[in-house]
């Protein structure tokens, strides 16, 4: 079973650094999910089996606000994924960090609404999760052992990352005003976009690893007296996304056999999601039926 994924954001639309790449279609309680499944040889001889997920879907035909976070991040569980890295593309709220700049974000302001946020809806609410009421620790939301990871893929590769920011997500499609701009500096934001959470919140809610490399297209609205566009977005991730994709790779490669943080601890509260059935198959009991799974993973 692959242990691995990577989430695939604005810009990063192919499995390239994977070989044999494979797609399988997942049916979850939520929906449906298509991911590739390919095979990341290592730069030391070994290799590992990895999850590729287009955040957007193919043709990055979903905007931010109808994007299915729960069925995604329920499929990569359910394939037995333990850790995710991410990408997305952001807007810059300081100058320090420029168009083209990697940020690898450890804190997120959470201004996104009208999206399901979570799994934990209450026994029986939420078309009956099975869960319960569980309230879900996010004082380090960002696995510390992948930003570490990473941090050494930066070093090995020649890109340079700023180490720590603050993402704030607001809900898209529209980009922000400039009045919004500056409450988020106040409030301590340095990167701003639309999908990162619940991303990273449903994450730890299974009890997965969580690391985001950001890449900054643009600096945010009012900055530069400049309007935004998307075109602009996408243009700046083609000149730039071989830096990402050489971070992820080299961090791939890196990552130790065994975790040592504590971002698995969930599961000994929730315990294992069901296997998602293939399509075809027929979709997973709509309740999850988790307490019959119940078991400690870490």
């Amino acid at each position: 079973m692959p242990e691995l994924a990577v989430i695939g954001g604005t810009g990063v639309y192919e499995a390239g650094f994977l070989s044999g790449v494979k797609p399988h279609a997942l049916v979850t309680p939520y929906g449906t999910v298509e991911v590739q499944i390919g095979r990341h040889e290592g730069t030391g001889g070994g290799g590992a089996e990895v999850v590729f997920l287009t955040r957007h879907g193919i043709g990055h035909s979903v905007p931010p606000h109808r994007i299915n976070y729960r069925a995604n991040i329920w499929a990569l569980r359910a394939l037995g994924v333990k850790r995710i890295f991410a990408t997305g593309a952001v807007g810059s709220l300081q100058e320090r960090m420029a168009p083209g700049d990697c940020v690898l974000v450890s804190d997120f302001l959470d201004f996104a609404r009208e999206r399901p946020a979570t799994f934990f809806e209450g026994q029986g609410a939420g078309g009956g999760s099975g869960f319960g009421v569980v309230h879900t620790d996010v004082s380090e939301p960002y696995c510390p052992e992948l930003r570490r990871v990473l941090r050494q893929a930066s070093e090995a590769t020649g890109v340079a990352v700023h180490d720590g920011g603050c993402y704030v997500s607001t809900s898209g499609p529209r980009f922000e005003t400039p009045a919004e701009i500056r409450m988020f500096r106040r409030l301590g934001a340095d990167v701003v976009g639309m999908t990162n959470v619940p991303e990273v919140v449903l994450a730890r809610e299974l009890g997965m690893c969580y690391g985001l490399v950001a890449m900054v297209t643009n600096y945010a609205a009012g900055m530069t007296g400049n309007p935004l566009t998307h075109a602009e977005v996408v243009e700046t991730m083609a000149e730039n996304v071989r830096k990402i994709r050489a971070l992820v790779w080299r961090a791939l490669g890196l990552l130790p056999a065994e975790r040592s943080c504590l971002c698995g601890r969930n599961l000994i509260v929730v315990g294992e999601p069901p296997a998602a059935a293939s399509a075809g198959e027929g979709p997973d009991a709509p309740d999850g039926s988790v307490r019959e799974n119940r078991k400690q993973v870490e």
